[in-house]
């Protein structure tokens, strides 16, 4: 497979829904890797009809079609590191996956496994679960569940933070070289996040702050910790740096919306120290 020369700027492959809010999907991805020096190309799986009340309408794009947007991108342009988002339907992880596999030379693959919105809607078909953990998780490098999600792929409840390390160890089993379990959901004062890699568990807390804009923060988390993997980093300096970002990117969100409003990802624009 023919591609590119190495570029000066980390090539990130971003395959996710798009969200016609602009606060999470494509759209903040997009932002979140040229915020951070990255250069973001895209292969779309689904339109969402979305706003921060809520999402309206989705209509998934055919697993050939996204598949096409990939070998593209993978053949001209190249790729540093991939990030998947909502992948709708078992159809489409299977395309996913077959293109991944198909790459000579796989580099660092973030799973953000987008089952639910921040509103509750479903983004993943129940039966594409099946095909996430049998295809996908074992191709990832880095697998970044919220709780609820990390209670389906663990297949045990996940509410406090001794939970979160169980079903990390429970989901790296799964094939993923780490996995990161974040816990933004469970409440309290302090966000904690766990890291299970196969040598250790590693926890990160941040004070939590109290906002409604939290649309997307799945979505930028995982943009940004590939952008910094592609970008030649490790994943506790990539995780770390990425869990400031979205914790500033949120402290500087924009009151957009009636609803849960979108982040502010383009801060460290304005504000780089």
């Amino acid at each position: 497979m023919t591609q590119a020369a190495p570029s000066d700027l980390a090539r990130i492959l971003i395959v996710a829904g798009s969200d016609s809010g602009g606060g999470a999907g494509i759209q903040a991805d997009i932002k979140t890797v040229t915020a951070l020096g990255g250069y973001a190309a895209t292969a779309i799986t689904a339109i969402t009809v979305q706003n921060t009340l809520g999402v309206h309408g989705v209509e998934g794009l055919t697993p050939e079609l996204v598949r096409q947007q990939m070998d593209v991108v993978i053949s001209d342009i190249g790729v540093d590191a991939f990030k998947t988002g909502m992948l709708h339907s078992a159809d489409i992880i299977t395309a996913v996956a077959d293109a991944i596999e198909a790459y000579d030379d796989v580099p660092p693959v973030v799973v953000d496994p987008v089952m639910v919105a921040t509103s509750g809607d479903r983004l993943l078909q129940q039966d594409a679960e099946t095909a996430l953990i049998g295809r996908l998780l074992p191709l990832s490098f880095i697998a970044t569940p919220n709780i609820h999600e990390a209670a389906v792929l663990a297949d045990q409840p996940v509410k406090t933070a001794g939970d979160m390390r169980d079903a990390a160890r429970a989901i790296l089993a799964s094939g993923p070289d780490c996995v990161l379990v974040t816990g933004g959901d469970l409440g309290g004062d302090v966000v904690v996040d766990v890291l299970a890699t196969p040598m250790e568990i590693r926890t990160f807390t941040s004070p939590r702050i109290n906002t409604t804009s939290t649309h997307g923060t799945g979505c930028t988390l995982a943009s940004a910790i590939a952008t910094f993997l592609a970008q030649g980093r490790d994943v506790v300096d990539a995780v770390e740096d990425a869990r400031d970002y979205v914790h500033m990117a949120m402290a500087h969100a924009p009151k957009i919306g009636a609803g849960a409003g979108p982040l502010d990802h383009g801060w460290v624009l304005r504000d780089p120290s």
